[in-house]
């Protein structure tokens, strides 16, 4: 699958000394002990970067959940049936789900998007249809998806961004089987073991998650020779995921702040950035799930959640809750006084 690869996804480096002293010295320099604000100083100066202003205003905050069947469901991966996919879309739609009181909370904007769910949903607002199929092959017998699918799921993502307003998406997702999905591509990935990537999901019991196991371990087996980021993807993810891998480029094309969810979300982040290492600098990584895959995804992508809560949910749950740490990020950075326009002493009796 030679059609998509990293020179289509070039992106500036953010790495800039001279605008990274200036943001370090403004938060050095507001009014408290220096460093006293611990993480949310690592934030606001992580904003300041990807937004490349010393003044970094969240705007128009999106909310994409992504959602998808997996064929290899049938195999028992899963203590729920497929149907609950097109469920809780509806549940999303209606304002019923978790997410979708935490958006309204925060005031960030839902987007549902039918990436390939086994159901036809009637159009309406809030509600993105980029099919691709009713749901993807069993992984067990064939690929996932076709080398085609799997970019057209990849260019879906990249042409909501492009007309989305804002300039943060938070990643979300939905479907069912798709932490069989996710423990693949990190073992694959990764070079992890596959047992040590697979957890209960939605709620298997000891005897079913040994029964997940060695199923994935048979998918991996079957598509030994898919080693390659976008090869991996297709033989092994699902539509939800492939189509968050192109959100995630392009929202990082866009330099927009990415604010990454858990298991799931951050297997899509896995693929985005071994396609296209910059990536990493826009991503924002919310919580550490209790899904078990989610400890070795982060360290896999050298990354640090900000919160450890124990969600095991998905949707985006995770991203919104983090949301308000990243408002008050940028709120400290751009409103806080420093010294100087408080007339506060420093700590050695002079005003900065």
């Amino acid at each position: 699958m030679n059609s998509v690869n990293e020179a289509a996804f070039e992106m500036d480096d953010l790495h800039d000394p001279e605008l990274s002293a200036r943001l370090q010295h403004k938060i050095d320099n507001k009014t408290k002990p220096l460093g006293s604000l611990g993480r949310i100083e690592q934030l606001a100066l992580q904003l300041g970067l990807i937004l490349r202003t010393e003044t970094p205003r969240l705007e128009q905050a999106q909310m994409l959940v992504c959602a998808g069947d997996h064929g290899i469901v049938k195999h028992g991966v899963s203590a729920f049936p497929s149907d609950v996919t097109w469920q809780m879309v509806e549940n999303f739609l209606a304002g019923g789900a978790a997410v979708s009181v935490l958006a309204r909370q925060h005031g960030i904007a839902l987007n549902v998007i039918d990436c390939g769910v086994n159901h036809d949903f009637a159009p309406r607002s809030g509600l993105i249809i980029r099919k691709i199929a009713y749901g993807t092959a069993d992984s067990l017998q064939q690929a996932a998806m076709s080398a085609e699918q799997c970019q057209q799921a990849i260019q879906n993502g990249r042409e909501i961004v492009k007309n989305l307003p804002g300039n943060a998406v938070l990643l979300g997702e939905m479907g069912i089987g798709n932490t069989s999905a996710a423990a693949l591509l990190l073992a694959r990935l990764g070079d992890l073991d596959i047992a040590d990537c697979t957890g209960a999901g939605t709620g298997l019991d000891h005897f079913a998650i040994a029964r997940k196991v060695e199923t994935l371990r048979l998918v991996l087996k079957r598509h030994a020779g898919a080693s390659t980021p976008l090869d991996a993807l297709a033989c092994l993810g699902g539509f939800e995921i492939a189509t968050l891998v192109g959100i995630v480029l392009q929202a990082a094309i866009e330099n927009r702040v990415i604010v990454v969810d858990g298991f799931i979300a951050s297997s899509a982040v896995l693929v985005a950035t071994r396609l296209a290492p910059r990536v990493q600098q826009r991503c924002v990584y919310a919580h550490r799930s209790a899904e078990s895959g989610h400890r070795l995804m982060l360290e896999t992508l050298q990354a640090k959640a900000l919160l450890d809560l124990g969600l095991r949910l998905g949707e985006g749950s995770g991203a919104a809750l983090a949301w308000p740490l990243l408002q008050s990020a940028s709120d400290i950075l751009c409103d806080m006084a420093s010294f100087e326009s408080a007339g506060v002493a420093r700590n050695d009796g002079e005003l900065a």
